[in-house]
């Protein structure tokens, strides 16, 4: 027998596996969620906590951790808990309703929206829209296209080049 604590085994199934080999393989997958795959792949391979932290450059206290996690919470113990901290304050319904705003119209008297105007027409803080834009690299005050005016009486005003060049 080994001298101090056994470690408990760690036994997978055929669609753990997969789903931890997965994980290890994706490349859009979160470097910390492959590391604890691979943590767990290696102990359920029969490797001791040592030869793990050893073989993956980790302590040996983590691959204890990662170990013990899947064995009470199986695949969900190994994702990230939520943050300590407030909560959201704005819904998605809001960050839809001031997309919308941007992107399908124009406001009353403007070509654009600005932070403040959008805000008054949402019922947001400038803050909070400035934020939503920034988010989605919104800049409506950049205007690549030409956009109409919204005075009937341009052409009016504007002299008949006729006019000028005489």
């Amino acid at each position: 027998m080994k001298p101090g604590r056994p470690t408990p085994s760690l036994l997978l199934s055929e669609e753990e596996r997969a789903t931890l080999l997965a994980w290890t393989r994706r490349a859009r997958c979160p470097q910390a969620l492959a590391l604890r795959a691979r943590v767990v792949l290696l102990c359920a391979a029969g490797r001791s906590n040592t030869d793990t932290a050893a073989e993956l450059h980790v302590t040996i206290q983590t691959v204890g951790k990662w170990r013990q996690r899947f064995i009470d919470k199986r695949l969900d113990g190994l994702l990230d808990e939520p943050r300590p901290g407030t909560p959201r304050k704005l819904s998605e319904a809001d960050v839809d309703r001031v997309l919308g705003l941007t992107l399908e119209s124009v406001p009353a008297h403007a070509t654009h929206w600005s932070t403040r105007s959008l805000a008054a027409a949402s019922g947001l803080s400038r803050a909070s829209v400035h934020r939503i834009w920034r988010a989605f690299s919104l800049q409506p005050h950049r205007i690549e296209t030409l956009r109409l005016l919204k005075d009937s009486l341009f052409l009016e005003k504007t002299p008949d080049p006729s006019e000028v060049a005489e």
